[in-house]
């Protein structure tokens, strides 16, 4: 199958099946985005959702964020991955999101990168869920998904799968399709054992096709 095939089988089955994909970390507004985004790296959305209803709470603008410490805010996340980072990058997005952005948090990835903790992956997270920015957030489950089903090729780095998502992909699709590839990746195609017997898209599924099949074969 050519790769225009895979892309537009992909779209046409999500677009059918989760046309209305959506994060699952909980928030009620773009600071709050931006904070459990910065939080997740490397952590599950389950534990990110624990977390943040005491840190809202606590910390529900930036303003009261620049203003805390990152002792204080370590108190709030210490089981999240990598507390005592998160907690100064926390603390130092929120003064350099009030001081330079008026507490608004910016639509452009070249502004979003200037944040401490964010990094293009995070930034394209808040322009395509906030903005619905074509952007095209590439973390394990995307990387991992869009090579496996086929929509990737000789893609080595997030970059290089980015770009290539957001060539194929219809514009419009851009931003629904980071969450179909993530949730994909983590109730489905999973890291070490891709549950392809459970898979409803293996028929054009390139992994499936040339690994899966031959290894049950043997």
């Amino acid at each position: 199958m050519l790769k225009k095939e895979r892309y537009r089988e992909f779209v046409a089955y999500f677009s059918t099946h989760n046309p209305d994909a959506q994060t699952e970390l909980n928030y009620t507004n773009p600071y709050e985005l931006l904070v459990a985004v910065i939080l997740s790296a490397q952590c599950t959305d389950k534990r990110i959702n624990q977390v943040t209803p005491a840190l809202f709470e606590r910390f529900p603008e930036p303003e009261s964020l620049a203003a805390s410490t990152s002792e204080e805010v370590f108190t709030y996340i210490r089981s999240v991955s990598y507390p005592n980072n998160k907690a100064k990058h926390l603390v130092g997005m929120a003064k350099k999101l009030t001081t330079e952005f008026g507490g608004v948090v910016p639509e452009k990835i070249d502004d979003l990168i200037k944040l401490p903790g964010v990094g293009r992956k995070t930034a394209n997270v808040i322009s395509s869920v906030v903005y619905n920015n074509p952007s095209m957030a590439v973390d394990t489950h995307v990387f991992r998904v869009s090579n496996r089903l086929g929509l990737t090729s000789r893609a080595t780095t997030p970059l290089a799968v980015e770009k290539q998502l957001v060539k194929y992909l219809p514009e419009e699709t851009i931003a629904v399709a980071h969450h179909w590839l993530i949730l994909h990746g983590r109730y489905i195609c999973v890291a070490r054992t891709p549950k392809c017997e459970k898979c409803p898209i293996t028929y054009f599924c390139k992994y499936f096709e040339n690994t899966y099949q031959r290894e049950k074969s043997k």
